[in-house]
């Protein structure tokens, strides 16, 4: 099989049996067929307007967002990527658990170089005991502002739940859109330690609605037939901000989460962090010529200023509401939370559950070997000398970890370094990250001007023996902001076991566990103001990346790694590196 991906001329992209014997491999994308063994792709930048403003774009075969990727449970999985454009790249396979081939996850430096000007790597690898919906991103710098698509496992085994057959599922992708070039943006951020540019629009499948400039004609119109029911498969891919969704006089069934099953429940919204998917079933039990909103919109926990309109697209019924013209009587959508409806987000979060039935076992940890409690911070740090600084109170922004800046290596990646036992001389990275905070108080109720907010800076590494039990408390601070941060963990599927508003008592907090049916996901909305318990078996060798998806507080450092070591027996192992890995 073969599909592009932007601006890198993709040579292959093969779904093979290899040696795991999958079901028949499927590729999708706007411009194939199920099951075809080859295609011709076109790789360019695009020209790319919207919003009135007309700018150069990264895209997948020309497409905003990038071509649909759908295989079966199971399936082993080559893309080669080679680089045509002036910068590197990397692409980040988000949610893929990556079992023993930590060297296909791709995070810039932290398990591989990025791909230079020029040059191939082929990202290979299997997809184990997850079905659902995941996305596919660039990982490197803000490229994947643009540079996103849906990535679709189907089940080896029956759904346990009624589905639609395939050409009755619809990804729909949450995206963002800026005016501005945002390479320029994101360098002016570094440079002058400001807060980024908020968005112009909101996007849904590339398009944002009516509501905004110029926007009418870009706008997503879905058409169903009526008594039927539809999957969704629901990704958010932008860059800041949680997003509530909802389609107007509809009602939606939750039946899967970030590639995992759950108890099936049926609401009127739902909200998604940044780099959280869902899979939804949608009864189309109308008969009518209306137009349906098809709408989504930030939940707003910071105080930060960002771009507050709603991206808007319409759901049609075949038998006349296609042809109806689209007027502001279209655009209520009841349906949809206020931006600042904490309560909606907080009940929506406590009704997921995992599945938890014979044939899909929930695998919560019982008892934990490790116990790491660290906390989430924006912070200010003192402009240096003789520079410019644009954040608050002339100071720079940054984020941290249990006040650890999280810094990249740069002339190897920690993958690299660790496996192939590299001795260098600019110390990248040591196995000391702090497993509590430095100090204990009030967390949510921090006044900046009065604390000292610098944080340290370095690349603090934990280290887990293969196997171990971990428990990761996630503790939202005050340091300038208290905010929802969406926490994504590479490489592993993890627990949410616990959560709560104000500090975590180690003392009384996990006595109110669920340890019976928690959602597995592998990105938490970590509650603002609150804290998030979750659980994991380091059961796969590698070095994993841990950060925020938020992409400006990445930037600013809100990152940790963990080391997952080789275990006693060789299927416990990494498998060998590729001749084609990355160097810096």
């Amino acid at each position: 099989m073969v599909f592009g991906l932007w601006q890198v001329q993709v040579k292959d992209v093969l779904i093979q049996s290899g040696l795991y014997k999958p079901l028949k491999s499927r590729i999708s994308s706007k411009n194939s067929k199920h099951g075809e063994s080859s295609m011709s792709d076109e790789v360019e930048w695009k020209n790319v307007t919207r919003l009135c403003h007309t700018k150069q774009l990264l895209t997948v075969n020309g497409e905003y967002p990038g071509p649909t990727i759908a295989i079966n449970e199971g399936d082993y999985v080559q893309v080669k990527v080679t680089n045509s454009i002036a910068n590197a790249t990397t692409i980040h396979w988000h949610g893929v658990r990556q079992l023993r081939t930590g060297w296909a996850d791709g995070p810039a430096y932290i398990t591989q170089c990025p791909i230079k000007a020029g040059r191939s790597y082929t990202y290979k690898f299997r997809v184990v005991e997850q079905r659902g919906t995941l996305l596919w991103h660039a990982h490197y710098s803000w490229q994947r502002a643009s540079v996103y698509g849906a990535f679709i496992i189907y089940p080896r085994m029956p759904y346990p739940f009624s589905a639609p057959p395939v050409h009755d599922q619809i990804p729909i992708i949450f995206g963002e859109w800026w005016n501005r070039d945002l390479e320029s943006m994101e360098r002016e951020m570094i440079m002058y330690g400001g807060g980024p540019n908020s968005s112009d629009a909101y996007t849904i499948n590339g398009l944002p609605g009516p509501l905004y400039p110029c926007s009418t004609q870009d706008t997503l119109i879905q058409t169903v037939e009526s008594g039927k029911t539809y999957m969704l498969r629901i990704i958010n891919a932008a860059m800041s901000d949680e997003l509530y969704f909802a389609i107007a006089n509809h009602t939606l069934t939750v039946v899967e989460i970030d590639a995992t099953y759950v108890k099936p429940f049926t609401t009127t919204a739902i909200m998604l962090t940044p780099g959280q998917t869902t899979t939804l079933l949608l009864p189309t039990n109308h008969n009518s010529s209306l137009i349906f909103p098809i709408s989504a919109r930030p939940f707003r926990t910071s105080v930060f200023p960002f771009d507050n309109s709603t991206a808007i697209g319409f759901l049609t019924y075949n038998n006349g509401g296609s042809g109806s013209r689209v007027d502001h009587h279209h655009l209520s959508n009841d349906n949809l939370p206020d931006m600042e409806d904490l309560k909606f987000a907080t009940q929506f979060s406590l009704k997921l559950r995992s599945l938890a039935s014979p044939q899909f076992p929930c695998k919560v940890p019982q008892e934990i070997d490790k116990r790491v409690i660290t906390t989430i911070s924006l912070n200010l740090q003192d402009c240096p000398e003789n520079s410019t600084c644009m954040g608050f109170n002339g100071k720079r922004y940054f984020a941290s970890m249990n006040n650890q800046s999280f810094l990249r290596p740069s002339s190897i990646s920690i993958l690299e370094s660790y496996y192939k036992n590299i001795n260098n001389t600019s110390d990248e990275y040591s196995l000391d990250f702090p497993e509590n905070p430095p100090n204990s108080f009030n967390y949510s109720g921090v006044d900046p001007l009065k604390e000292n907010m610098n944080t340290e800076f370095g690349t603090k590494i934990l280290a887990l023996p293969y196997g171990a039990n971990l428990e990761i408390v996630l503790q939202d601070t005050g340091f300038l902001n208290v905010e929802n941060h969406p926490i994504h963990i590479h490489g592993h599927n993890f627990f949410v076991v616990g959560q709560g508003i104000g500090n975590f008592n180690v003392e009384k907090d996990p006595g109110g566990y669920n340890l019976v049916d928690p959602p597995e996901r592998n990105t938490v909305g970590v509650p603002k103001g609150g804290w998030a318990a979750i659980r994991l078996k380091a059961d796969n060798p590698g070095v994993w990346f841990v950060h925020c998806h938020l992409e400006e507080h990445t930037t600013w450092g809100l990152a940790m790694a963990f080391i997952v070591k080789d275990g006693p027996s060789p299927s416990q192992s990494l498998l060998p590196f590729s001749q084609d890995f990355p160097s810096c």
